[in-house]
């Protein structure tokens, strides 16, 4: 019998991986989980899952794709799917990433919340004297 490949419609009623997702259930402890991931992973999938928590990370904490890619080693295409999948992905990032941040009382914002916040701050300091908002220079342009 031929293997059938995950879908997006198929991946999570697959039997095969109710039965991996029941197997790191059942460990106990890091060193258990790290031991099973090191049994049914190459070494460059364990870094690729390893590199991609840590882009979660420094996105969730504002760094830019580009400080990211820099800081991870990871290609800007690498950086650019991960904030897809915070955004709108099953929600494993962001459940790991607000757990992260509730243990030290800071709740993250996503990459689109982050781009929104340091806009709101750019255009509250884009002020003239007179309280004025002064455009940007792509709105000059679009104008």
């Amino acid at each position: 019998m031929p293997m059938r490949r995950f879908t997006e419609q198929s991946w999570r009623t697959d039997p095969r991986f109710a039965a991996l997702c029941s197997a790191l259930l059942a460990c106990k402890s890091q060193e258990e989980v790290a031991r099973l991931l090191r049994d049914i992973g190459t070494l460059a999938e364990l870094q690729a899952w390893s590199e991609r928590l840590e882009i979660a990370k420094q996105l969730a904490r504002g760094l830019s794709y580009r400080q990211v890619a820099e800081n991870t080693g990871a290609s800007t295409t690498t950086v650019t799917r991960v904030a897809r999948f915070i955004e709108s992905g099953e929600g494993g990032y962001r459940k790991m990433i607000r757990a992260k941040s509730a243990a030290k009382n800071d709740v993250p914002l996503s990459p689109t919340e982050n781009l929104q916040q340091k806009m709101e701050q750019h255009h509250a300091h884009a002020q003239t004297p007179r309280g004025e908002r002064r455009a940007s220079m792509l709105q000059k342009y679009l104008k």
